[in-house]
């Protein structure tokens, strides 16, 4: 039997609905808002956990959807089936009811403020022309206000109270309070950070948001999603009855992310259920309140690669969409402390840290722990376990999976990469030009202690470090894991003039510092009983050097035959 096709990309409700799409129900989110009776609802998640399908799910549901004539559209064939439609009248009664005030800002990212500020009026604009049948009937005043904010016309300070013009305007032509939904509003905020125009960005989204949310006496109720819950610089202040939903907090834990159950489903239908572990250990991981969750946007795409054979094995998806740049600003300013820190994680560890909910953009580079609490509150951490002391909630932080882990494994080796390259590598170049075990583990010993170590390396790691460096010795070939002799060894170096030394390296780690002694001898050993040499003295070379190399963490230790 053929199999729904997965929902590769898309992020709307109605285009997920409107196809045979395999869909995992989370509408019973619209009976948990409508129970809760929350008026302004702040949902914190990480990127790509399925804010905009809940956010679009919820403007298909309340929206009373208005053509430019008038006419209502009904949305209820797109619930058919579902489980909001199974609990009960008193909540489907509240179906296609209100009218609704609904952005995106996800996809506000720009190099600067004006042109940030212009995308921004532009959603604003493209709102008042989804309305447009609110002009029949308005007053001259209202009217010429309405056009030209939807023409983009208007002054800046009247965009900035657009939202509670356009909620008046609503409420009049319905009889009815406003739904505002609003998906990402953060991502302006993020972009600014990073981009260096923060402060005149903030000023702007307070504003908008206050109109809309603090001194809106037309709002039913409002639900917004981010990354962050900010406050701090008073986007919130005075909103009273504003309840944020964090990763930390049980309530509609569930329509975040696919549980272990839904997974499981899901694996079954597309006949991969064997895939069951390598899924949970790649993409699982994640706890919201005390809820087990899978990354679904990963999930999704390991499951289509799997089905399409565009590959065996798993992938990190999320890297590529999510912005990663905070763990490179992490890596970037780590001390001593935080180097620390970040080894005992890739290593499967933990950190305590205390945690702040209303951490910002902003105030990311005050504190390490800002740092650590951006990265928890993202997504590329979670927390096994709480404890209260003095005030204040200290968490139990650690990787949540081997996706997360590849990373920031993957931003420290191409942090290091860049170190290394600052460098004058000429005394280790001469060092093994002349057999100077000194100088080579004086420099490579150097550049490691001031990396951050993998401390499940295995010598591959090693290896690729070493053939690094080589690749600018100049005047040789090189060679990696190329058969000669019995066998193959780690590296060997043909110098283009046959009268300078040829070059064989042997690479060991070892587990524990007191090995490296005799892992060396070891390595020597195995290019002698290997015949690693017979190929280059058939080839002419009369002076071979012989190097056994081993590796424990951030220590070099070299031996010359």
């Amino acid at each position: 039997m053929r199999k729904l096709p997965l929902p590769i990309g898309v992020e709307f409700y109605k285009d997920m609905k409107g196809k045979p799409y395999y869909y995992i129900d989370k509408t019973l989110i619209i009976k948990d808002i409508i129970d809760q009776g929350g008026k302004v609802n702040l949902f914190t998640r990480p990127r790509r956990f399925g804010k905009t399908l809940a956010w679009s799910t919820l403007r298909t549901f309340f929206e009373a959807e208005t053509g430019v004539d008038g006419t209502i559209t009904d949305n209820s064939h797109y619930f058919a089936g579902t489980k909001i439609m199974e609990a009960g009248e008193e909540y489907t009664a509240h179906m296609g009811q209100y009218p609704v005030i609904s952005f995106s800002l996800k996809s506000a990212r720009q190099p600067d403020f004006q042109t940030s500020y212009e995308k921004l009026r532009d959603m604003i604009a493209e709102e008042f022309q989804r309305h447009a049948y609110l002009l029949d009937g308005m007053t001259a005043d209202d009217r010429e206000q309405y056009e030209l904010l939807m023409g983009r016309k208007a002054k800046k300070g009247v965009y900035a109270t657009a939202l509670m013009f356009l909620s008046k305007c609503l409420k009049h032509y319905h009889g009815k309070d406003v739904i505002f939904l609003l998906d990402e509003y953060d991502v302006p905020l993020e972009n600014a950070h990073f981009r260096g125009f923060y402060d005149e960005m903030i000023d702007f989204i307070r504003s908008l948001f206050e109109s809309a949310l603090k001194t809106n006496d037309c709002l039913k109720f409002a639900v917004i999603t981010g990354c962050l819950r900010i406050s701090r610089e008073s986007i919130f202040t005075g909103l009273n009855n504003l309840k944020v939903y964090s990763v930390l907090d049980e309530d509609y834990a569930e329509y975040f992310g696919f549980t272990p159950e839904e997974v499981k489903r899901m694996l079954a239908y597309y006949g991969i259920e064997e895939r069951e572990e390598e899924v949970r250990r790649w993409y699982n991981g994640y706890l919201f309140g005390h809820r087990e969750v899978y990354n679904p946007w990963s999930v999704i795409n390991y499951i289509y690669d799997i089905m399409q054979r565009n590959t065996e094995f798993p992938k990190p998806y999320w890297s590529n969409t999510s912005s990663n740049s905070i763990v490179r600003e992490l890596v970037d300013g780590a001390d001593d402390a935080v180097k620390s820190e970040l080894e005992e994680l890739i290593a499967g560890g933990t950190i305590e840290k205390p945690v702040h909910e209303d951490i910002t953009y902003g105030d990311v580079h005050k504190s390490q722990d800002n740092l650590w609490n951006f990265l928890f509150f993202t997504g590329y951490l979670k927390a096994i376990s709480r404890r209260f002391e003095v005030n204040t909630i200290y968490l139990t932080l650690t990787i949540p999976n081997e996706e997360i882990r590849y990373i920031y494994q993957n931003t420290i080796r191409e942090w290091f990469e860049e170190r290394r390259k600052e460098y004058d590598p000429a005394p280790f170049y001469e060092g093994m030009k002349n057999g100077d075990c000194g100088k080579i583990e004086d420099f490579i010993c150097s550049q490691l202690s001031g990396s951050i170590s993998y401390y499940d390396s295995t010598e591959s790691f090693y290896h690729g470090y070493l053939l690094g460096i080589l690749g600018g010795i100049g005047g040789y070939k090189i060679s990696s894991n190329k058969e000669k002799g019995n066998g193959r060894p780690d590296l060997v170096l043909e110098p283009h003039n046959p009268k300078q030394a040829a070059m064989i390296i042997e690479i060991k780690r070892a587990r524990k510092f007191g090995e490296m002694d005799a892992l060396c001898d070891e390595a020597l050993g195995q290019i002698e009983e290997q015949n690693y040499a017979a190929e280059l003295l058939d080839e002419g070379y009369r002076k071979i050097y012989k190097y056994g190399f081993c590796f424990c963490k951030k220590v070099c230790m070299v031996k010359f035959a």
